[in-house]
């Protein structure tokens, strides 16, 4: 079905999208080679092992969680919906489907019916890419052909969030389709596209517009859905064989008037916007590049990712009570007294590593590699696990009397985004080009490729983000040449490369990549000293008073004897001087008395400040 405007044709639409020359002139540019192929290339999941305990755990943990959900329970919310027979418990919360929810009355139980389905069945096909673990294979086959049965317009027509649950299944869908090789994923996706259309807008519809005419209109809920996030999904299934139609679709909801074309003018207009969402929708216009060769939408993204800089926390995090803020308004700083809704951490992750990664790929900038590491090790690397009865960490808590607990309701987004998030720390680590590879996570792995007929693994040692030095071995079946390029922090001053116990001088330079080339063979050793120095970060520039302590890509927050205990008396001078008591706690003096500080991940369920007033 062509969703197009009627009377338009599709090379004035092209046009009227700003595309390149070049794509507007090609009618079957989805299938020849795409504008951004001079990216970097992501590697596949099965490439890389993690051997980090953090990491894996996190892994672990959300895969047993969605494998131990029975099928019945899955699948009761479309078949609900679908008015269809539908035995099995309920898993309740955020998931279930009630005919009379009224959001006004009970937030929880209801609010998006089904909406994770795809997530899940995305982040099962992810682990099965991993693990090749066959049950894991057959539970994904065996939920998609339920699913295909529970497919009506019914479900759509009852659904709050139309566009958004037909987003999050056709990347299940896709996923099923490119990892674990499901043959009729493809056939299904088309079927829930063709019962998706009529039911979304025809094109981009902004957050808290109305355009569901016959729907309750004092009911706010109805306006939520996320209709401009979805191209990003659809640019990708005409990249992965679904067909062309899915091209003109991701052209077709590109939120260009209000959103996208004033970013690619460098306009701030994030404020008032949902976070989670529009950063999201930055990936569409990622997307939009990689796959047509758009340079506005790759100057709105870019433009739009330094705008959000400007108003994150030191943790990489941003959008205090889900909302992206005015630039240079104080509102930031006001959140760390009157929210404790600071950053929606595993969607906001989710959101923040895919536009990272693309803008990584696309630019070979190492700061965006930076981004994603902060944000990893000081939001979602720190959630508290995923729990079988749907208990879910949401937000990051960055106010002066901090804790780091569940939402109140059970089975929201987050518990869609986590088991994703969870795998894609794999294709997060390393990229590749023609005869080089890019290293821009530092942790515990081994990197397994070929190259030119030769087959190598590049493993990763160390106590790095907790010690400065990280230890790269190489093993090669043949003497091979190719580029290693390691990132080099920002923060990173001093910074070194060794190659075999030879300082290769002038190499470190902080904030770029570090390109190592030469013939490479076993037992070659790269190491990096990345001296982890502490450094304090104002919340923002007006309140300078307002710090978080640093020392290289960890916050280290203040521990509170109580939730609600005074803040400590403080000086710059006693948090730089905090000393190291431990592998991962630090202790710095104050007028009080010892203050301890602890990263993110080693919190518990201990009370904290990430930001203290210094005197």
């Amino acid at each position: 079905m062509n969703m197009r405007p009627a009377g338009i044709s599709r090379r004035e639409f092209l046009q009227t999208a700003s595309l390149a020359t070049a794509a507007v002139a090609s009618p079957r540019l989805w299938a020849e080679e795409a504008p951004g192929s001079a990216s970097l290339a992501e590697f596949d999941y099965s490439n890389v092992l993690i051997a980090s305990d953090l990491h894996e755990s996190q892994l672990m943990n959300t895969h047993s969680v969605l494998m131990e959900l029975s099928d019945d329970s899955l699948l009761k919310p479309l078949r609900l919906m679908s008015g269809m027979p539908a035995p099995g418990e309920d898993l309740g919360g955020w998931y279930s489907y009630n005919p009379d929810y009224d959001y006004r009355k009970n937030f929880d139980a209801g609010f998006a019916p089904a909406c994770t389905f795809g997530q899940w069945v995305s982040a099962l096909a992810r682990a099965y890419a991993i693990t090749g673990d066959n049950a894991t294979r057959e539970k994904v086959l065996r939920l998609n052909r339920l699913y295909a049965q529970t497919i009506t317009a019914d479900f759509y027509v009852k659904n709050r969030f139309p566009a958004y649950t037909y987003d999050k299944l056709l990347l299940g869908l896709l996923d099923s389709h490119t990892y674990v090789k499901d043959p009729q994923a493809l056939a299904i996706l088309e079927q829930t596209t063709n019962t998706a259309l009529p039911h979304l807008p025809g094109h981009a519809v902004e957050h808290d517009v109305r355009w569901r005419m016959d729907k309750d209109k004092d009911d706010a809920s109805w306006t939520w859905d996320e209709s401009y996030t979805i191209s990003e999904n659809l640019f990708l299934a005409s990249r992965r064989g679904a067909g062309p139609r899915y091209y003109d679709l991701g052209l077709q909801y590109l939120d260009d008037q209000t959103w996208f074309d004033p970013l690619s003018r460098n306009e701030n207009v994030l404020n008032g916007r949902h976070a989670y969402s529009y950063v999201n929708s930055l990936c569409s216009a990622m997307m939009a590049y990689m796959v047509a060769g758009s340079e506005k939408h790759l100057r709105a993204a870019q433009n739009a990712f330094a705008m959000l800089q400007e108003q994150s926390f030191a943790t990489g995090g941003w959008g205090p009570d889900e909302t992206l803020r005015a630039p240079g308004s104080d509102s930031v700083y006001a959140s760390l007294t009157n929210t404790h809704h600071s950053f929606e951490t595993p969607c906001g992750s989710y959101a923040h590593f895919k536009l990272t990664r693309y803008l990584l790929r696309v630019t070979r900038d190492a700061r965006y590699g930076d981004s994603m590491e902060r944000v990893m090790y000081n939001t979602v690397l720190g959630a508290k696990p995923l729990q079988a009865n749907g208990e879910t960490f949401y937000y990051a808590d960055y106010n002066y009397d901090a804790k780091r607990v569940y939402k109140e309701f059970r089975w929201p987004c987050c518990s869609g985004t986590l088991p994703q998030v969870a795998t894609d720390y794999r294709i997060n680590m390393y990229f590749r080009a023609p005869q080089a590879v890019y290293v821009n996570l530092y942790m515990p792995s081994t990197l397994r490729w070929t190259e030119n007929g030769a087959v190598l693994s590049l493993t990763q040692e160390g106590e790095y983000p907790y010690e400065d030095h990280v230890v790269s071995t190489l093993t090669s079946s043949q003497p091979t040449e190719l580029t290693l390029n390691f990132r080099i922090p920002a923060w990173a001053e001093e910074a070194s490369v060794s190659v075999n116990g030879t300082r290769q001088k002038g190499l470190a330079v902080p904030g770029q990549f570090a390109a190592i080339r030469r013939e490479w063979k076993t037992g070659d050793r790269v190491d990096l000293e990345l001296p982890l120095k502490m450094r304090l970060e104002t919340i923002d520039a007006r309140h300078t008073d307002t710090v978080a302590l640093l020392r290289g890509p960890l916050v280290l927050m203040a521990v509170k004897q109580e939730q609600e205990s005074p803040a400590p008396k403080i000086t710059r001078e006693q948090l730089l001087a905090a000393q190291r008591m431990s592998e991962r706690q630090w202790q710095a003096r104050s007028e009080n008395g010892p203050v301890t500080m602890l990263p993110f991940t080693s919190l518990g369920d201990l009370p904290y400040s990430t930001y203290v007033k210094v005197s």
